[in-house]
């Protein structure tokens, strides 16, 4: 009945399952669930954050997947990904363990600073390749079209540069509004640049996603106390990631 439970509904708590049990007359403890439900390679896990798809995104991510599945690597190796991300001011910098002596919990030292509802955030537009991350840059206002390809015309095009990209580069970003605009679509048309058709809702397909992570956890690592640090911070970090590992991203995601 346990593992029957779960398995249709993997959201069952043990709470529910000895409630459950409990009223069909049988009396068990949270620990033999878990037991039980272990025996047959069940466990507990955090639910993975995924996108909310809708049958329309599905449709073009497979459509996505079965146009590309056999494009070779070299072909993904000419493409420069690119995203938007929040870095967070304390709220989000995780767990960290310390080595303390008894009841120095509170010691400064031995404690992480938090506010009441989260030290609030900064937005970083950033771009990489398979041979390397690109240029990196805060966004201090509310971006617009204008703001975009201001960005675009800064950073992309030295960062293509600076990373050596092949003749004939492809471009991808998502399909926000901003990077969907006519006059978005019209600047790009005349730069000549290869756009990667994007299916919506399809963050985790992107590859940067897992740059980002290379970023965040040493930035969260350092504790930044302002705004002011926490964009040096990004900025250090940013530039130690080595070409490896873009290659090193770059090549999980092809292998997915």
């Amino acid at each position: 009945m346990i593992t029957r439970t779960v398995s249709k509904n993997p959201r069952t708590t043990r709470g529910d399952l000895v409630n459950d049990l409990q009223r069909a007359g049988t009396k068990v403890t949270k620990t033999t669930i878990s037991n039980t439900l272990r025996r047959q390679g069940l466990k507990s896990c955090s639910a993975r954050r995924v996108p909310l798809l809708k049958p329309v995104h599905v449709q073009a991510r497979l459509k996505f997947a079965r146009e590309h599945l056999d494009d070779p690597e070299e072909d993904w190796e000419n493409v420069i990904w690119s995203d938007e991300t929040k870095i967070e001011l304390f709220g989000k910098n995780s767990t960290r363990r310390v080595w303390r002596r008894k009841n120095a919990e509170l010691h400064p030292k031995n404690t992480i600073p938090t506010v009441k509802h989260g030290g609030g955030n900064i937005m970083l537009w950033g771009c990489f390749s398979a041979k390397g991350p690109g240029r990196l840059i805060r966004v201090k206002e509310r971006m617009n079209g204008a703001m975009y390809r201001e960005i675009l015309s800064d950073k992309l095009l030295p960062s293509a540069r600076a990373l050596k990209m092949k003749c004939g580069w492809v471009f991808q970003h998502d399909n926000d509004p901003k990077h969907t605009a006519r006059a978005t679509k019209e600047w790009l048309r005349k730069k000549h640049f290869k756009v990667l058709e994007w299916p919506s809702q399809s963050p985790d397909l992107n590859p940067i996603e897992n740059l980002w992570r290379e970023l965040k956890v040493p930035v969260a690592q350092r504790q930044p106390q302002n705004f002011t640090a926490l964009e040096e911070i990004c900025m250090e970090e940013w530039a130690k990631i080595p070409a490896t590992a873009n290659k090193f991203q770059f090549s999980s995601w092809c292998l997915r």
